[in-house]
């Protein structure tokens, strides 16, 4: 969900990072969510936000996409208004992501790296965020779906239908007791699964304390390098480019330069969200070598390349087709 969260052609955010870009922290506050959007969707949407940030909790989240299944051990802890969270890889790379409050810290042992990001930039399954609770409310038709066990628990599922072609579908189940996201999916415009968080085990109201959200490595050894991150590695400033088609909901959130793997010369980067998932949009000089042109897909993230005048645009997100395409050839320089 996530802040959901987009990933360069390059490489330059892996598909684990991509998973907590896409799919929701803890709240920091209740969201009122407008009346039009139906009285069931108001009450669900906010009792599974008050669960993810009061709640104690710990479990282990699978989180399948591309055929592939990565799993995770989350522990969320909430003492007396602050917030603790930890994420541990449990395969793959070795990485830990510890949250207190708005400070998120990832600790990344097998590149011997530690990175501090603002919280928006490291969402974690299964909260959802203020901006994503006001893109359910407008951009979605939200309907009551089918009772199902997850992780030992009965839940009720939940479907957000995009009321365009703009955007892509969800489905939550959520906790009947407690009402915390147990399960959340992504759907395509065929219905069809781009990728799904679910927790395998989860015990809701343990008893825990600050002391097991420490890291492992609490002071990091001398060789390692620890950097603080901004909005997606930006250095923010003008780049004279704009986009002047945007999908309905769309805004700009980013602008600026970055360095993305692979390449020498920095390119221009803008982003764009609809509060739900974000889109990229790449320009750079005309490569050397050829390079593919048109839509491609890489697991959920669509990605549309042309060229315009010496320059290659790039856009790609957790979004349909229909609408990098329609970003890609909105771009223009100002």
């Amino acid at each position: 969900m996530r802040a959901r969260r987009t990933r360069a052609v390059t490489g330059a955010l892996s598909p684990g990072r991509r998973a907590h870009l896409r799919a929701g922290l803890a709240l920091a506050t209740l969201f009122v969510v407008p009346a039009a959007f139906g009285q069931d969707a108001a009450q669900w949407l906010q009792r599974a936000a008050t669960a993810a940030r009061t709640l104690n909790y710990s479990g282990t989240i699978a989180y399948q996409h591309a055929g592939r299944i990565e799993t995770s051990r989350l522990v969320h802890f909430s003492d007396a208004g602050n917030e603790f969270e930890k994420l541990t890889n449990l395969d793959g790379p070795s990485r830990e992501v510890i949250r207190q409050n708005d400070q998120v810290r990832c600790y990344y042992s097998d590149a011997k790296l530690v990175r501090v990001e603002p919280r928006a930039l490291h969402n974690v399954f299964p909260s959802l965020l203020p901006q994503q609770l006001s893109t359910l409310a407008e951009y979605y038709n939200f309907r009551k779906a089918e009772t199902a066990r997850i992780a030992g628990l009965e839940t009720q599922a939940y479907v957000f239908e995009p009321k365009d072609g703009m955007r892509f579908g969800h489905k939550f189940w959520a906790d009947t007791a407690t009402g915390l996201l147990l399960k959340a999916r992504l759907l395509n415009e065929k219905n069809e699964t781009i990728e799904q968080f679910a927790f395998t085990d989860i015990q809701i109201g343990v008893k825990l304390d600050r002391d097991m959200f420490k890291s492992q490595f609490p002071t990091p050894p001398a060789d390692w390098q620890v950097r603080e991150t901004a909005h997606g590695d930006v250095a923010p400033q003008e780049t004279g480019w704009v986009v002047k088609d945007l999908p309905p909901g769309f805004s700009k959130v980013v602008e600026g330069y970055r360095t993305l793997r692979g390449k020498s010369d920095k390119v221009a980067h803008l982003v764009f969200s609809d509060g739900l998932v974000a889109v990229s949009v790449f320009i750079e000089p005309t490569p050397p070598t050829p390079q593919a042109v048109g839509l491609s897909q890489q697991g959920g993230v669509n990605v549309y390349s042309r060229p315009l005048n010496e320059y290659l645009v790039t856009v790609l997100g957790e979004a349909p087709g229909a609408t990098v395409r329609q970003i890609a050839y909105s771009v223009s320089h100002r």
